[in-house]
């Protein structure tokens, strides 16, 4: 019966100091879910599009005629917006990108619950607020758009040796290569 007991204590004790781990990473992931859904299934994902033209060189990019769909985070003058077509023409990069209210809630709540927890163990100072500002860096997690998922593709069995690494010969681009001067 102690044992019990003690375990369920050592667990409310974990849950109350670590959930907002449990808490961040879950409403996260709901976050991701939705956005995806809106992005991918629906092809609209709300009111208030804006367009980011950023102008940028890449060597025999072919121009795209159309938007596709993108699903990114970033952040611009303290506000977080989420990132839902893209497309590259006349070297420029544009992007539309819709405000992400529901990421900035998030992050705003968690370092609110994170500066109730820490508030209760500093001393009573004027600087608390700076501390608590560089202390909440240490409890969130910064955001990793990065995907390690391995591109697995199946062998093709070709007959004889085919000396070339590129597996697709045939290339869609619309514009001849640049030509020297």
């Amino acid at each position: 019966m102690r044992k019990s007991i003690s375990i369920f204590l050592l667990c409310c004790f974990a849950l109350y100091h670590f959930g907002y781990y449990v808490a961040y990473f879950s409403f996260r992931f709901q976050i991701e879910n939705d956005w995806m859904e809106k992005i991918y299934n629906d092809g609209q994902a709300g009111l208030g599009e804006k367009l980011l033209e950023i102008p940028l060189t890449v060597p025999y990019m072919a121009d795209e005629e159309e938007f596709r769909a993108t699903n990114t985070t970033f952040e611009k003058d303290g506000q977080t917006y989420r990132a839902i077509k893209q497309r590259y023409v006349n070297d420029t990069l544009q992007i539309v990108y819709v405000p992400d209210t529901a990421t900035r809630m998030l992050d705003n709540t968690i370092k609110l619950w994170v500066s109730s927890l820490v508030q209760d163990e500093l001393p009573d100072s004027g600087s608390n607020s700076l501390l608590v500002k560089f202390i909440t860096k240490d409890y969130t997690q910064p955001s990793n758009e990065i995907d390690f998922a391995l591109n697995i593709e199946t062998e093709n069995n070709y007959i004889g040796f085919i000396f070339s690494p590129y597996k697709d010969y045939q290339t869609n681009l619309k514009s001849p290569p640049p030509e020297s001067v």
